[in-house]
């Protein structure tokens, strides 16, 4: 698997989600947002989180409009697969290669622990080594991260399976407890928690190498 992470100004986790592609045995490369083209054979994009450009208009807005943007909006239409985490999940809503929005979490207050997540498909490449039901403990770090999406909306991701996780305890006020959602071809996953955060023991857990080691199975059979 041959993954590409981009970064914008303000981007912060970068590094770490470059690290999990590594460590689950990806050939990682590393892309700023800049750049109008992604390299050649790149399977996957990893959408990172942060403060793009401050988030200083609405977060992921200005990273939706960089030329990088449109080149994950051209592999994910060539149905390549994108992984959106935080406020690459916000980046990801902002350039309509997922719906809903995320809007500020319904306390008002940035929320940082680490908490459980229900899986609630493993009919993805991104959570197939999970089963339904299972609960990995992942860290979240947001202050917008209050999912929400129209009635209609609601109801065609849950009639078409595509909510990947809710959350066991909502942390933000996220409509029907919604952590991450999946595209409609399945390729593209956003999400709030941060799975590349514990990817190591040392990390204090490693539930969220799961999800790269997924990846990794889909793609050896892809």
């Amino acid at each position: 698997m041959k993954a590409a992470v981009i970064t914008f100004p303000g981007s912060n986790c970068d590094r770490d989600l470059a690290v999990a592609f590594e460590r689950a045995g990806a050939d990682v490369v590393r892309v700023w947002h800049k750049e109008g083209e992604l390299p050649k054979g790149i399977d996957i994009v990893g959408v990172p989180g942060g403060f793009s450009f401050g988030d200083y208009l609405r977060c992921g807005a200005i990273a939706a409009q960089s030329p990088v943007a449109r080149a994950v909006r051209d592999h994910a239409a060539r149905g390549g697969y994108v992984l959106g985490i935080c406020n690459g999940f916000q980046i990801l809503t902002e350039t309509g290669l997922l719906p809903g929005a995320l809007m500020r979490n319904a306390s008002l207050k940035f929320v940082c622990k680490a908490l459980h997540l229900r899986v609630e498909t493993s009919d993805s490449a991104f959570t197939n080594l999970w089963k339904k039901g299972d609960t990995p403990r992942i860290p979240v770090a947001h202050h917008d991260g209050n999912y929400t999406i129209d009635p209609e909306g609601l109801a065609r991701l849950r009639g078409e399976d595509r909510i990947a996780f809710t959350y066991v305890e909502n942390p933000n006020g996220a409509m029907a407890d919604i952590a991450g959602v999946l595209s409609e071809n399945r390729r593209v996953l956003g999400m709030m928690p941060h799975p590349e955060r514990v990817v190591e023991a040392a990390q204090g857990g490693t539930d969220g190498s799961v999800l790269f080691r997924s990846l990794m199975a889909a793609m050896a059979v892809a």
